[in-house]
Formats: structure tokens, C-alpha cells, sequence
């Protein structure tokens, strides 16, 4: 998946943990992070934590990596 922008980002991270059938206030008690916080990632906020983004994603079987645009991997 080629992800472009947080809204996107926050939509797969939304979906992953629907799929897992995760609410977002068991992942706040699991991860202690707050709802809110969790709700701002899911909802594209573009001023989110990094690191937490990347952890929560993680956490939900999700990778995350870097690649250059048009160079096969």
C-alpha cells in the first residue's frame, strides 16, 4: 500500500484494527495512550506523534518502510 498522506495513513490504521476487531479504548488500556490520541492518528490529524504512530502501527502487525520512488525493492 502507498500511503501519501496522514489521512491515509490513519484510514489503514483504522481499518487494521477494526479487522483485529480492536476498539480504540482497548488499545488505549493496552498501549496508554490516549483515546484521543488514538482517534487523531485513525482521523489524519498531519501533527501526530511519529513514533507513536510507528509503535501503534507495529503493534498492530502493520510495517512501515521507506522506499525511493521507482526503484525496485
Amino acid at each position: 500500500m502507498n500511503i501519501t498522506n496522514a489521512k491515509e495513513f490513519g484510514k489503514a490504521i483504522r481499518e487494521r484494527r477494526k479487522a483485529l476487531h480492536y476498539t480504540q479504548a482497548y488499545l488505549s488500556e493496552y498501549t496508554g495512550f490516549s483515546a484521543s490520541f488514538i482517534s487523531d492518528l485513525e482521523n489524519g490529524k498531519p501533527t501526530i506523534e511519529l513514533e507513536k504512530t510507528i509503535y501503534l502501527a507495529n503493534l498492530l502487525g502493520l510495517d512501515c518502510s521507506l522506499s525511493v520512488r521507482g526503484e525496485e525493492s
